[in-house]
C-alpha cells in the first residue's frame, strides 16, 4: 500500500465530526521529509426532497487548526511514514477548484457558478443543487443543467455581492 491511502485512512479516523468531509488527501517528496496536504470541507444541509437550496458556511480558521491539530496527532500515533519526518498541511477548497461532484455543487449554493455545457460557458448564481442537477439563475431565468452534461464548472470569484445580507 502507497503512503496516501495509509494516510487517507489515519487522516479519516481522526475526524470525529460528521459534519466535516475529507475532500482530498496528497504525499509528496519535500527533500528527506513528506509533505502531507489534506483538505477537509463541510457537508451542506440536504432538504428532505435531496436538494440544497441554501448556502454551506466555511470552515473557520479555528475549526482548521483544531481539525490540524487532531490529524497531526493521529499520524504521530500511527506513523504511516515509519517514524519519518513530515509537514502536514489542512485547508478547505479554495474557489478555484473545478466542481466534480453534487456535494461540490450544494456546498457553493448562492455564489456565482461559470458552466461550460454543449460548448458554451455560461455565468449564472446557483439556486439550487442536488443529486443529478444544478439550477442556476443565469440572465435572470432559472436554467437546470444536469452533471452529466457539464464540461467544466469552477466558482467564479465575486469581490462584492449584490445577495441582500451578504458580507
Amino acid at each position: 500500500m502507497s503512503a496516501t491511502p495509509k494516510v487517507r485512512d489515519v487522516v479519516a479516523t481522526a475526524l470525529t465530526d460528521p459534519g466535516i468531509v475529507l475532500d482530498d488527501v496528497t504525499v509528496s517528496a519535500a527533500g528527506k521529509r513528506k509533505l502531507v496536504r489534506v483538505t477537509l470541507d463541510m457537508l451542506p444541509t440536504i432538504n428532505p426532497d435531496g436538494s440544497t437550496d441554501e448556502p454551506t458556511p466555511a470552515l473557520s480558521l479555528d475549526d482548521v487548526a483544531d481539525l490540524s491539530r487532531a490529524i497531526s496527532d493521529a499520524l504521530d500515533r500511527r506513523e504511516p511514514f515509519g517514524g519519518a519526518a513530515y509537514v502536514l498541511e489542512v485547508s478547505s477548497p479554495g474557489v478555484g477548484r473545478a466542481l466534480r461532484e453534487p456535494r461540490h455543487y450544494r456546498r457553493n449554493v448562492g455564489r456565482l457558478l461559470k458552466v461550460t455545457s454543449a460548448g458554451a460557458t455560461r455565468t449564472g448564481r446557483i439556486l439550487r443543487a442536488d443529486e443529478t442537477q444544478v439550477v442556476v439563475e443565469i440572465d435572470e431565468t432559472p436554467t437546470t443543467i444536469a452533471y452529466a452534461e457539464v464540461e467544466r464548472a469552477v466558482i467564479d470569484v465575486e469581490f462584492a455581492s449584490t445577495q441582500e445580507g451578504s458580507e
